[in-house]
């Protein structure tokens, strides 16, 4: 992981990174409890939080990216050991948080009653970049945007309005209004800054063509904070009135232009609630959200990596080749065990093929084939089709699928009408 090179620790001092390009190792073990009907714990086995040397990046980072941009990120420091470290084995082995200056440090718990990470207790500047790579993944966001959320208004009062989306949606309104009013709570103009609003709007209407403008209404009476959508015929739609899936595109347009969101955001089906149409233009949204590697690093061009997961054959076929990754079901075995687990799998003739190290599975052009077009042909099964309100024993004459058709079947090459 890529953290930032400096941050806060929990007193508020400034931390600096020794190093920004990390890679943190954590193996567990589940110990039974010698109590009856106790469901055991986890035990930390070895924990290891290391740095990458410049001269190795290239081993690691295996996508095309412009040197601008790398070094924009990725520092790092002379040093002889890891941040942290795990010495001795079985019941002895202990773990050890060394400084950032490179001496031995402290050893920090006997993992025989190691029952939580080292990296979990580091919150001052003492040790900086295990403080930051801990700030890194506390970043981390997976966003599950819910409707009724995204229509709440939001409360303020004069010292108080909420400036931050949460992970399920909620406070949108007051996220906007801070990027608008640049952070001021407590400023009562009756027009949001109107560059940050057309950008918003602008890529709303991306996705819908009735859109004329996005703003915030500040109710002073009630408190309130409410999010409006207007339309071409000037009529102001509030966040109660949109669609889901035009609340969960306008929630994802907010963190777009939002400096402050950084890190790792995942993010659940987005298309859901979005015509099929209009799926580029989530992809498209979704892609600028995350970083551009051609670009270097700064407050229009925050380091984040968006990760997405889809059930939709729409979605696949639009996102770039060598972001894909298909889950794929097996039967792993490890230590002469049996157990179901996933394989992930990525497409032939891609980065992630060619520069890797490690062992990569591709996916079978044949199965990705298979989802990507799942019309089936096949003979009359047999079942009863209702007619009326009496069953009737075979096919009804016509019943006749979509595919079927004369004029959409030469549409769909292959597939012959059953």
């Amino acid at each position: 992981m890529i953290v930032p090179s400096e941050g806060t620790d929990d007193l508020g001092k400034k931390a600096e990174a020794t190093s920004t390009f990390l890679r943190y190792t954590l193996s567990l073990a589940y110990r039974e409890s010698p109590g009856l009907g106790s469901l055991g714990s986890l035990e930390v086995l070895n924990e290891k939080l290391d740095y990458v040397k410049i001269r190795e990046v290239p081993k690691h980072l295996l996508f095309a990216y412009k040197p601008a941009w790398c070094h924009s990120v990725v520092h790092s420091g002379r040093r002889g050991t890891s941040f942290i470290s795990t010495e001795g084995e079985g019941t002895d082995h202990i773990v050890v948080l060394h400084q950032d200056g490179g001496g031995r440090g402290r050893p920090l718990w006997q993992v025989k009653t190691l029952s939580r990470t080292a990296l979990s207790t580091v919150n001052t500047s003492e040790s900086p970049t295990a403080l930051l790579a801990r700030r890194e993944m506390q970043s981390w966001l997976l966003l599950q945007l819910e409707p009724s959320a995204l229509r709440k208004p939001d409360e303020f009062s004069e010292f108080f309005a909420p400036t931050k989306l949460s992970s399920n949606g909620s406070h949108l309104a007051g996220t906007l209004y801070r990027l608008a009013y640049k952070n001021s709570s407590r400023d009562t103009r009756s027009t949001p800054n109107p560059e940050v609003c057309t950008r918003i709007a602008n890529r709303l209407a991306e996705l819908i063509d009735d859109v004329y403008e996005v703003s915030i209404d500040r109710d002073e009476k009630r408190e309130l904070l409410t999010l409006n959508v207007t339309g071409r015929d000037k009529t102001p739609h509030a966040a109660r009135a949109l669609s889901d899936g035009t609340l969960r595109f306008l929630a994802l347009a907010v963190l777009e232009g939002d400096p402050e969101v950084k890190g790792v955001m995942c993010l659940e089906e987005p298309e859901n609630g979005i015509h099929p149409a209009r799926i580029p233009a989530m992809i498209k949204l979704l892609k600028d959200i995350a970083t551009d590697v051609r670009e270097p690093v700064d407050s229009d061009n925050p380091l984040r990596q968006v990760i997405v997961n889809t059930h939709s054959p729409a979605v696949v076929l639009q996102v770039p080749e060598d972001t894909l990754l298909v889950a794929e079901p097996r039967e792993l075995v490890r230590s002469g065990k049996r157990f179901n687990g996933v394989r992930f799998s990525c497409l032939p003739d891609t980065w992630r093929v060619k520069g890797s190290s490690e062992e990569t599975h591709t996916c079978k052009m044949g199965d990705l084939l298979a989802y990507l077009n799942p019309v089936i042909r096949g003979e009359d099964d047999g079942d009863d089709t209702i007619i009326g309100n009496r069953p009737y024993a075979g096919k009804a004459k016509n019943t006749r699928r979509v595919i079927d058709r004369p004029d959409v079947a030469p549409y769909f090459p292959g597939l012959e009408p059953i």
